[in-house]
């Protein structure tokens, strides 16, 4: 329903062309993903890494995209998990965004994901332009996040922008 609600308005319909994810958020999915992404326990990526590289094999992309975090999340974090995620599949990732700070998504009502302002800035001096981006992240919500940056994408000329997600 959420991709319907996002596609039905004009201002964010074309915007992200399709997500997937590999696992349903269940408490299982939630725990693990707690582990890996508050806890620090990095090597937890490497858990995820034989099923998105089978099912990233669906798609033809140019970059692969982590998710930004702020510097400030970073610092805190230690570590980037969209970013962990691609190198143990073992890709390349491209770093075509940055993000300013906010507060936690997790700690924001649905309406107030959904109602942000633009979070992401394109922050890479590589032409996108007629080019296919694949995003990573860990968890689709409501898709706001997703959402904001692959309207970033399109608007700076992406042909196309998929996203990948540990969950849904």
């Amino acid at each position: 329903m959420d991709c319907k609600r996002w596609e039905e308005d004009e201002y964010w319909s074309g915007s992200l062309d399709q997500n997937r994810s590999l696992y349903r958020y269940t408490d299982f999915t939630k725990e693990v993903v707690a582990r890996f992404k508050f806890r620090g326990d990095y090597v937890l990526s490497k858990v995820f890494a034989a099923d998105l590289r089978l099912s990233l094999q669906d798609f033809q992309y140019d970059y692969i995209v982590p998710v930004p975090l702020s510097e400030e999340r970073l610092y805190e974090r230690g570590f980037n998990q969209a970013e962990a995620i691609i190198k143990a599949v073992g890709l390349t990732p491209t770093h075509l965004l940055s993000r300013m700070h906010t507060e936690k998504q997790s700690k924001k009502s649905r309406a107030e994901r959904i109602h942000i302002e633009q979070i992401f800035k394109l922050q890479a001096d590589i032409d996108i332009h007629s080019k296919t981006i694949m995003l990573i992240d860990d968890i689709y919500t409501t898709g706001s996040t997703l959402w904001r940056a692959a309207k970033l994408l399109k608007e700076n000329g992406a042909a196309r922008v998929y996203s990948f997600t540990l969950a849904r």
